[in-house]
C-alpha cells in the first residue's frame, strides 16, 4: 500500500491496511467506532437495567428446562470467553450440557483446559468430532478459494451443531461466549458467511474434493426454523454482566487452573496459524487490531497500550515455521503448493455465488427486535 492510500483511525487502532473497509470521517474518527458505539446503545445494557434483564432471563431459562436434565447449552473450546461462560451458568443456577466441535485442530492445552474446567464445575460433555477427511476438504477449498474468512467453515459448523443438539434434547436456550463488548469491531470483508451455507458448499464444490455429507451445516431458513419452529434462542450472556476480560484471565488462573494460549482464540491451532501467519503474510491483516479496538471503544485498554502491542509482529519466526510445517503435513500438501496458496490472488466472498443480501437484511431485523427489547442481546 503507498503511504498516501494509508489511512488510520486517531481513536481506535483500526487502518486501510487488508482492505478493511475504512472510513474517516472529519475528527479523523472511523466508521468501525461510529459502529460501535451505535450498537452497544443496544446490545450493552446499562446498571441496574442490565441486571434487571438478566433476573428475567436466567429465571426464563430455568423456567423453560424445568423437568429437564439440562436447561441450556454452552459451547466449550477451552478459550477465555467460553470458560468463563460455563464458570458464570454454573454460579447462576443452570444446568448446562457442554458442547465441544472437535474439528482435528485442538491443542492438548485447550484439550486440558476444557477437562479441568468441566470435571471441577461439574458439567456434562457432548463432543462432537467432524469428520477429518470431508472437513479438511472444507477448509483447503477456503485456502485454494483465497479468501480471508478461511475459518467460516469451523464457525458455521459450531452454529449447526450446537442448534442440533438443542433441537435434539429439547433445550430451548443455547448460551455463547459472543461478547460485543471485545468483539464489536470487524470489517465484513475479513469474516463474512458464518451463517451462509450457500456460499460455505459452493466454495467446497468448487475447490474441494469432496462432498459435505456429514458436515454439520444449515441453511439461513433451517436456522430461521429452529429459531421460530423449535423456539430456540441464542443468548451472548456477557452482554448481560459487567464482563472484562483482562480481569475474567486472571480470574481462570487463579480459581479454575486454566492456563493461556498466547492469542485470542489460539485455543485451536488452525486459528493460530491462520491468523498468525497467512492472514498478515498474504491478506496484510493483523486480527489483533480489531480485538485491541473492541478494548479500546469498550475501555478496558488505552490507544497507546494498543499501539505498543502492536509494534511486536502478529507471529515470531519460530512460530512461523512451525506454522509452515504443521500446515503442509495437515493438509498433506507440499511446500510448493503452500507457497502458491500464499502467492495466488486475493478473492473476496462477493466473487461466490452467496445469500449476502438476505443477511443483511435478517441482521438488520434482529437488531430492530434487539432494540425493541423483543429477543437477547
Amino acid at each position: 500500500m503507498n503511504k498516501e492510500d494509508y489511512s488510520a483511525c486517531c481513536q481506535c487502532v483500526m487502518d486501510s491496511e487488508g482492505n478493511s473497509g475504512i472510513i474517516l470521517d472529519n475528527e479523523g474518527v472511523c466508521n468501525f467506532c461510529h459502529e460501535y458505539n451505535e450498537k452497544s446503545r443496544i446490545r450493552l445494557l446499562k446498571s441496574p437495567q442490565r441486571e434487571q434483564a438478566l433476573d428475567r432471563l436466567i429465571n426464563q431459562i430455568k423456567l423453560s428446562g424445568n423437568k429437564r436434565k439440562y436447561d441450556c447449552i454452552i459451547g466449550v473450546s477451552g478459550g477465555v470467553d467460553s470458560t468463563y461462560v460455563a464458570y458464570l451458568v454454573k454460579q447462576m443456577g443452570l444446568r448446562p450440557l457442554a458442547v465441544h466441535f472437535d474439528n482435528g485442530w485442538n491443542s492438548e492445552l485447550a484439550v486440558d483446559n476444557i477437562e479441568k474446567l468441566l470435571k471441577k464445575l461439574d458439567i456434562d460433555l457432548f463432543t462432537y468430532v467432524v469428520d477429518w477427511r470431508e472437513f479438511k476438504s472444507l477448509q483447503f477449498a477456503f485456502l485454494k478459494g483465497s479468501t480471508p474468512d478461511g475459518e467460516i467453515p469451523t464457525d458455521h459448523g459450531i452454529y449447526a451443531c450446537l442448534y442440533q443438539i438443542a433441537a435434539k434434547f429439547k433445550i430451548r436456550f443455547i448460551i455463547g461466549g459472543n461478547n460485543f463488548k471485545t468483539e464489536g469491531v470487524m470489517p465484513n470483508s475479513w469474516a463474512y458467511g458464518h451463517l451462509d451455507w450457500r456460499y460455505i458448499k459452493g466454495v467446497n464444490r468448487r475447490f474441494g474434493n469432496l462432498p459435505l455429507k456429514t458436515f454439520p451445516h444449515a441453511s439461513i431458513f433451517k436456522f430461521l426454523r429452529y429459531t421460530y419452529l423449535s423456539r430456540i434462542q441464542f443468548v451472548s450472556i456477557l452482554n448481560y454482566v459487567d464482563y472484562d476480560r483482562i480481569k475474567a484471565i486472571k480470574f481462570l488462573k487463579e480459581n479454575l487452573e486454566w492456563r493461556s494460549y498466547g492469542g485470542k482464540h489460539y485455543e485451536s491451532l488452525y486459528t493460530k496459524y491462520f491468523q498468525g501467519y497467512i492472514l498478515p503474510e498474504k491478506f496484510g491483516i493483523d486480527k489483533r487490531k480489531i480485538h485491541l479496538s473492541a478494548l479500546i471503544l469498550s475501555g478496558e485498554i488505552t490507544r497507546e497500550q494498543a499501539m505498543l502491542e502492536l509494534k511486536s509482529p502478529p507471529i515470531n519466526a519460530e512460530i512461523k515455521s512451525e506454522a509452515i510445517e504443521y500446515l503442509t503435513k495437515k493438509f498433506e500438501i507440499s511446500d510448493q503448493e503452500l507457497r502458491e496458496i500464499m502467492t495466488s490472488k486475493i478473492m473476496s466472498y462477493a466473487d461466490y455465488k452467496n445469500t449476502s443480501r438476505v443477511l443483511k437484511l435478517l441482521k438488520n431485523g434482529l437488531m430492530y427486535l434487539r432494540r425493541k427489547g423483543l429477543i437477547p442481546n
